[in-house]
């Protein structure tokens, strides 16, 4: 308990930067904090806290204090700083009172009077000096979360230490730890030792040399073994540590896919019993629940939190269909076919965890065929699931890949280290709406580690896109108010900068793609567009119009503005000017990524004709197409001078498949 509070004040102190101030939308001047407070209002002048005396009321929290800053505070009973418990406080809010002559802080709760400190610590300068001011501040949403991916890459029991106290100080109070995945099993499991023994360990000390390798795992203390895990003992003291500072440990234990490497250590449970075969667990044997219950019994053990995450999400469900086992469950318990074995699984696992006291919480999929009706869903697909999880009644938490997953680039791809892909930078994050319903718990930001392998990058990679999540789930209105929140961002960078952490640098931003930023005119613009290789449904950036309506994408194929092929020979559109035209110039630009498959075309055809029957071709190229990392464009266009009405644009795929993407073909 005494460290708990001891760091709280060191906090308070290592902050030590002095109070800047950022416009607000009122226009009036207001300490940099985040969350901002739900009410503020400036007075004139400081107090010091230097020298002077503290009254706590909570034990807990003068312990926290007085461990984590070097300044005076005693603690007598007469002293000018006081934290009073007052029952008439929201539960997590807080009051603070500043004078010139005093710091009063009212609170009903632990977390109250903890996030009252953290709001003093950013308004505290080095001297200990704090801006006179009354703040009243409460959360909107209980859930207000960040996960960290320890599967792609064990980044370590100190890791997440650090990354406590940084959400500590944003007034996060959820930390969701993905322990599992195909890529290694991260957690102590004492009666499945080779969970630890052998799934924890692998080939290549990336995930992508191991995905794109033989995908090995190797036994402990194998000679190159890459990995490692969690002893219950380190977890118990997350937990702990996490507690002190009003945080909520909660483990992920994925089933019934992405368990590639528990399937390897016990293939007794997947339907062949083969190793490296099976992503999924085979649902009709009745060992695999009594080798999961084993395995969550031993979770619950170190992790008292009242969810307890199952994964649900991505199932191939692939070897269900021939499976014995399977098809005997579906017979016996009157399912409608192999499909419906994840939500009969899903609903077993929820009642087990009931009856220990806990509740479930899963990926969106476990809504199809049903969600138990005490899980709560976290969706991360199309906001559709939203209406779906409201509709039957669960609890919601938001993660939605497109605003809150931090795998994706924030900047400039060709200024960052390699991503996963796609484009999120902190105004988008800031701009998600959460929408309006009582069923919505709260949000998080989720940082998926394939191509992030070091803890640096990972850090690059989390802040500053973790300070928007904070300020959405506290329920601050973000509405019009980007810039004023991006000049609180760029200072509490500048704090966790000071005590060691790698935040992003906002003033150095380069910001969206050039051809994003305006319309592009030509002569194509509005003409019709024939398909003759249909678009990918997925991608269709606007429809029938997207290719020669002028707007360019951007850093992301999912920004809507990437048309996406993947069917038959991929691009190939005709289009039809109305009546020949001189043409000078016809290109268009391709984006490649090849984590998700995206590459540049390995040969493009441009041919033009006056009757739609003949034509003449203007270009046929054929490229190479080679892997690579991060996000590269390629223009493939023609120039010169000729007559024709029909515009043919082909481009086809190379050896390596996936999509092919662009967003516009010009004509000059």
């Amino acid at each position: 308990m005494k460290y708990f509070i001891r760091i709280l004040i060191v906090a308070f102190f290592v902050v030590g930067v002095c109070y800047l101030v950022c416009e607000m939308g009122s226009g009036k001047n207001q300490v940099s904090i985040i969350p901002a407070p739900v009410e503020y209002s400036a007075g004139s002048g400081t107090f010091s806290v230097c020298g002077e005396k503290c009254k706590l009321d909570n034990g807990q929290l003068r312990d926290y204090i007085t461990m984590n800053t070097p300044l005076d505070w005693s603690f007598s009973e007469d002293g000018s700083v006081r934290f009073i418990c007052d029952s008439a406080i929201v539960a997590e809010g807080y009051r603070i009172s500043v004078t010139k002559d005093s710091i009063i802080v009212g609170y009903s709760d632990y977390s109250g009077a903890f996030y009252a400190v953290q709001t003093i610590l950013q308004m505290m300068d080095v001297s200990g000096r704090v801006p006179v001011c009354e703040i009243y501040d409460f959360p909107k949403y209980e859930w207000r979360g960040a996960m960290l991916d320890l599967s792609r890459h064990f980044f370590g029991y100190d890791f997440v230490l650090k990354q406590i106290d940084a959400m500590a100080a944003l007034k996060l109070n959820k930390l969701h730890l993905h322990l599992t995945d195909a890529a290694g099993w991260r957690i102590e499991i004492e009666k499945y030792p080779r969970l630890t023994s052998f799934a924890a360990w692998r080939t290549g000390s990336t995930w992508k040399e191991w995905w794109f390798g033989d995908r090995k795992y190797l036994e402990e203390g194998t000679p190159g073994a890459y990995g490692g895990y969690l002893t219950k003992e380190q977890a118990r003291e997350i937990v702990r540590y996490a507690a002190q500072r009003g945080i909520e440990v909660i483990p992920e234990i994925e089933m019934p896919a992405h368990s590639e490497e528990t399937l390897t250590a016990y293939p007794e449970y997947s339907c062949t019993g083969e190793m490296y075969v099976h992503p999924d667990f085979c649902i009709g044997k009745e060992g695999t629940f009594k080798f999961l219950e084993g395995i969550l019994t031993e979770v619950m053990e170190v992790f008292p939190s009242e969810y307890i995450h199952i994964g649900g999400d991505e199932a191939g469900k692939q070897a269900w269909k021939s499976c014995p086992d399977c098809l005997e469950r579906v017979r016996k318990e009157k399912l409608e076919n192999s499909d419906a074995l994840q939500p009969y699984m899903i609903k077993r696992i929820a009642d087990f965890l009931q009856s220990n006291g806990r509740k479930v919480v899963g990926w969106d999929e476990i809504l199809v065929g049903g969600a138990p009706e005490q899980a709560a869903i976290m969706i991360w697909r199309g906001l559709e699931n939203v209406d779906e999880a409201i509709s039957q009644g669960n609890d919601i938490i938001l993660t939605p890949g497109a605003y809150c997953y931090f795998d994706t680039y924030q900047d400039a791809p060709d200024r960052l280290p390699e991503a996963m892909g796609g484009y999120l930078p902190l105004s988008k994050v800031y701009s998600y709406e959460i929408p309006d319903s009582e069923k919505i718990m709260g949000v998080q930001g989720n940082l998926w580690a394939e191509y992030v392998s070091t803890p640096e990058h990972a850090e690059m990679m989390i802040y500053p896109r973790l300070f928007a999540i904070a300020e959405l789930g506290w329920g601050t209105d973000n509405k019009g108010n980007y810039e004023q929140f991006r000049c609180r961002a760029m200072v509490h960078g500048e704090r966790m900068s000071e005590k060691g952490y790698n935040v992003f640098d906002l003033s150095e931003e380069y910001g969206q793609r050039k051809e994003f930023l305006a319309p592009i005119e030509h002569l194509a613009i509005g003409k019709k567009v024939i398909y003759n290789a249909p678009y990918y449904p997925g991608y269709t950036a606007g429809g029938d119009s997207a290719l020669v309506d002028g707007i360019r994408g951007g850093w992301t194929y999912q920004d809507e503005r990437w048309q996406g092929f993947i069917r038959r020979d991929r691009l190939d559109v005709l289009i039809d000017m109305g009546e020949v035209t001189d043409l000078s110039e016809i290109y268009a630009d391709f984006m490649q990524i090849c984590g998700p498959e995206v590459y540049h075309p390995a040969q493009v055809i441009i041919s033009v004709s006056d009757d739609n029957e003949s034509f003449t071709e203007l270009l046929n190229d054929s490229y190479e197409v080679v892997r690579d990392s991060g996000i590269t464009f390629k223009r493939v266009s023609w120039s010169g001078s000729c007559k024709a009405r029909y515009i043919r644009y082909q481009a086809r795929a190379g050896q390596f498949g996936g999509f092919v993407f662009t967003d516009e073909i010009v004509v000059k």
